[in-house]
């Protein structure tokens, strides 16, 4: 298992619990978010920048 930090931008929703579920399921695209930011909001863009630390089990 290793530990990756990633960033991903997530179209804002229209509440905060489906910009939440939103982002957790971007994130477990990559692999299982230990935790996770939003770091930036881009209005005009309609996208929230998020950055998280995720693990990932490799294949051997």
């Amino acid at each position: 298992m290793t530990t990756h930090f990633i960033s991903a931008e997530i179209e804002l929703q229209s509440t905060p619990t489906e910009l939440q579920q939103a982002i957790e399921t971007e994130l477990k695209k990559q692999g299982e978010p230990l935790r996770w930011a939003v770091t930036e909001v881009d209005v005009e863009k309609q996208k929230a920048k998020v950055e998280a630390v995720i693990t990932k089990v490799e294949a051997v």
